[in-house]
């Protein structure tokens, strides 16, 4: 006796019973089957268009997602510093970052493929959308993943990147000098957002199908974007195709991790800064007690500095919420880790008188200091300059100078009384107020007049995905402008909005009608059809 389900016993055993018919759960059921049933969630057959390249992409997208999904597991498992310490840990770093660059080549080709496509129509307008959200919330993934990857490159980045999020008003909440947050972010909380967008795109594209092509040439019946197709099927096995993509993506990611590998220039330190360039060191650690750096003026989130930060027109984002980060360079980065040294009495009376004189005295010592500070040298371990009416500043900047040479200072500012001593906002400060860490950049080619944000030390790809990012830096008005970020990070907002509702937005949604390029995306199609119209 054959035990093969008809259509119809599944239709019953999909209703249920009549009396659980107000169940949740057969409500659901139900619903799903309606929308989904299983030939349509994995179907054997596709339109006969469905045979251009262009398709491949997005099979290629998940493909490279679940390698990117998998490597990065086995990273978060073994730790943040595995792969800095072991060959094994680098390799798999290399296929970290290979199918990264893999995944947004794939995605960025798909996107651009579905619009030329003009894939919104028949009422598919969340599918494109969902689409621009994965794209978002992987730049953002991805952007996290690099600022939290403890080397030189993460460093610079989210020094720079800083200064984009908080004149957005994004920094107080999302402080990317501070790795721990970033790490859980790029492990736990972005990939999961991310995996359900791509989740719910799949199912948007399995649920509505893939757009028709734009009528024939002297199409007399076409039917309508949102109806069923009623022209020519081919056989589509999607789990040998997804098979296939993996294999290839795959491949192509060991072939680059094995003969590329990966960049992990070493992170600097206030040791390792101190030891190299003392000079440049102590000049900064002087205008941290004057309050002259560029961290002592930064404003929000780290201080209150009236009249600071980047503004448009006369609405200030940072202000909205205030000093969320406090930070108080004399105190946090001098006066603070001078004092835990207990074992110098001259050091003790120096900060007595120091912390005494009144703010005119200490301003006139530190200007003294300052400038003589531009003919100074280091000898036998000692700045040396010229004498001068300087009071205890330069005994203060030499302990401070052998404290930051001795490893000391770097925890000091990385613990500051915290059990977890992941947060580098201190020190990174710090660093960047100084000349050294730039000049490091520069070399590098890792600063804003070089496109450095999308860069990577040494001859590697970097984030090639924020290119329309950093391209704005670099032409006017925004190149000369004090309200670059703000302005910047205002305008991304805006393009990306823009295209997340390009469905919606007369004009902008019929440009691939216009251009045409479909027709070569669809051009078997076309062929074929016309050929036929011909004939008849």
């Amino acid at each position: 006796m054959s035990t093969t389900l008809n259509d119809q016993d599944r239709e019953k055993m999909v209703a249920g019973l009549p009396e659980d018919q107000d169940m949740w759960t057969n409500k659901l059921r139900r619903k799903f089957y309606g929308k989904l049933p299983p030939e349509k969630l994995l179907p054997d057959r596709q339109p006969s268009y469905v045979s251009s390249w262009i398709y491949v992409f997005g099979i290629l997208t998940v493909s490279a997602l679940a390698v990117v999904a998998g490597s990065g597991a086995i990273l978060a498992i073994e730790g943040p510093s595995w792969w800095h310490e072991s060959s094994v840990g680098h390799f798999v770093n290399s296929l970290h970052l290979w199918s990264v660059e893999l995944f947004f080549f794939f995605m960025i080709i798909h996107l651009w493929g579905k619009f030329f496509m003009a894939s919104w129509r028949g009422k598919r307008a969340l599918t494109w959308m969902t689409g621009m959200f994965a794209f978002l919330a992987s730049v953002g993934t991805a952007f996290t993943g690099y600022v939290s990857q403890q080397n030189f490159d993460s460093q610079w980045i989210s020094t720079q990147g800083k200064d984009g999020l908080n004149a957005a008003g994004v920094g107080a909440i999302f402080n990317v000098l501070n790795f721990g947050q970033m790490l859980m972010w790029h492990i736990v909380l972005l990939p999961v957002i991310v995996l359900i967008i791509v989740a719910i795109h799949v199912v948007m594209v399995r649920l509505r199908g893939v757009v028709h092509p734009f009528p024939p040439k002297n199409a007399k019946s076409y039917p309508a974007d949102d109806m069923a197709w009623t022209g020519k099927y081919r056989r589509y096995d999607i789990l040998k195709e997804g098979t296939i993509a993996m294999v290839v993506v795959v491949l192509l990611t060991l072939v680059f991790s094995i003969v590329f590998s990966s960049p992990d220039e070493k992170p600097i330190t206030l040791q390792s800064w101190a030891k190299a360039a003392p000079i440049d060191f102590v000049t900064t650690a002087s205008s941290e007690l004057a309050g002259t750096s560029a961290s002592a003026g930064y404003g929000y989130p780290y201080n209150n500095v009236p009249g600071s930060g980047q503004k448009i027109g006369p609405i200030s984002l940072p202000s909205i919420f205030g000093v969320t980060i406090p930070v108080d360079p004399a105190q946090d980065f001098v006066l603070k880790p001078l004092a835990t040294i207990t074992n110098d009495s001259t050091l003790t009376n120096d900060l007595a008188t120091y912390n005494s004189a009144n703010s005119a005295t200490q301003s006139k010592w530190l200007d003294n200091y300052t400038k003589a500070m531009d003919k100074a040298t280091y000898a036998n371990g000692q700045i040396q300059i010229a004498s001068g009416n300087y009071g205890p500043v330069p005994y203060m900047m030499s302990d401070l100078l052998k404290l930051a040479q001795s490893g000391g200072l770097d925890s000091n500012l990385v613990a500051g009384g915290n059990f977890y001593g992941t947060n580098y906002t201190k020190p990174l400060l710090f660093l960047a107020d100084g000349g050294y860490m730039a000049g490091l950049a520069q070399n590098q080619h890792l600063t804003g007049s070089q496109w450095g944000m999308m860069n990577e030390t040494g001859n590697y790809p970097g984030q090639a995905w924020l290119w329309l990012y950093t391209f704005w830096y670099q032409i006017s008005p925004f190149s000369s402008s004090g309200n670059a970020d703000v302005l910047v990070w205002g305008l991304m907002i805006l393009l990306s909005g823009v295209m997340i509702a390009l469905p919606f937005i007369p004009g902008l949604r019929d440009i691939p009608r216009l251009v045409k390029v479909y027709r070569f995306i669809w051009r078997d199609y076309y062929r074929e059809e016309e050929q036929v119209d011909l004939r008849k």
